[in-house]
């Protein structure tokens, strides 16, 4: 049973944003567990809740924000929203391996992969246009933190395409690395008291929808919103900032850490 109360972002008479947690499905799936929706309605107990829709999706693993509709017509113009580009959505990865640009795009058609349709592979021939944009925001040694626009809609987008340029995230069990991120795998003289086992700074996949912003159609409504990074995530990049050579130097702008650190927007 999911016993994570979901933080309101914000909410009016036709939208509702959530900070998702990881492990949530969006929908149903083969454990059985309450979805997202079936959530929200225990949680927010208006009879509004029930009728909550879907406009988009994160991946169960993934956390941040969603935006979901309140009744049909608004469903159906953020739908158009997303089909026509008009909202953007930045992440926040943390991956594995050297980052030798500033910035990136990749281009490079998704399709399921044959054998396992659970994953997602890229195929020239059979795969849908997929665009995904990053920048790179801090070096911390053998890990980098990224931020990452993706400009198509696709599914396991980005667990794709960093991997397919040398940067796969830190924590991805189904493309990926499954073991958690040690604190003594970075910080130098790290020494475990006797008797104790050192637990993993964080164990989940390292992507997080960080920021989406839309369309300013109404003048009450903000156009974007944030997500705030969970206590353990939060305090993995507070851990690579402190443990590194170059300390909080390692993001090529520092007010991004304190953006970050403060769910601000980057």
């Amino acid at each position: 049973m999911f016993n994570t109360k979901i933080e309101i972002i914000y909410s009016d008479d036709d939208i509702i944003v959530i900070n998702k947690p990881a492990g949530l499905s969006v929908t149903k799936d083969r454990t059985g567990l309450p979805e997202l929706k079936n959530i929200l309605s225990k949680q927010l107990s208006s009879p509004t809740a029930k009728e909550l829709r879907l406009i988009h999706r994160l991946d169960k693993d993934t956390s941040g924000v969603m935006i979901l509709a309140k009744n049909a017509g608004t469903q159906s113009k953020f739908t158009s929203y997303f089909q026509k580009r008009f909202v953007q959505k930045t992440y926040l990865a943390l991956v594995s391996g050297a980052v030798i640009q500033s910035k990136g795009q990749i281009d490079a058609p998704l399709a399921s992969l044959r054998k396992n349709t659970q994953r997602m592979c890229i195929d020239y021939k059979k795969g849908k246009k997929s665009i995904t944009q990053w920048k790179f925001l801090a070096d911390f040694g053998q890990i980098a933190l990224l931020a990452v626009k993706p400009i198509t809609g696709r599914r396991h987008q980005i667990r794709v395409h960093l991997p397919s340029i040398g940067l796969p995230l830190v924590i991805d069990p189904l493309y990926g690395s499954s073991g958690g991120l040690f604190l003594s795998s970075f910080k130098k003289g790290y020494r475990l008291r006797k008797g104790k086992t050192e637990k993993p700074l964080i164990n989940r996949l390292t992507l997080h929808a960080y920021q989406i912003e839309i369309p300013h159609t109404e003048n009450s409504r903000p156009d974007f919103f944030v997500a705030g990074l969970d206590e353990k995530f939060s305090a993995t990049i507070k851990m690579l900032t402190k443990h590194n050579p170059h300390s909080i130097g390692a993001f090529t702008d520092t007010e991004n850490f304190t953006k970050i650190t403060q769910s601000q927007r980057l």
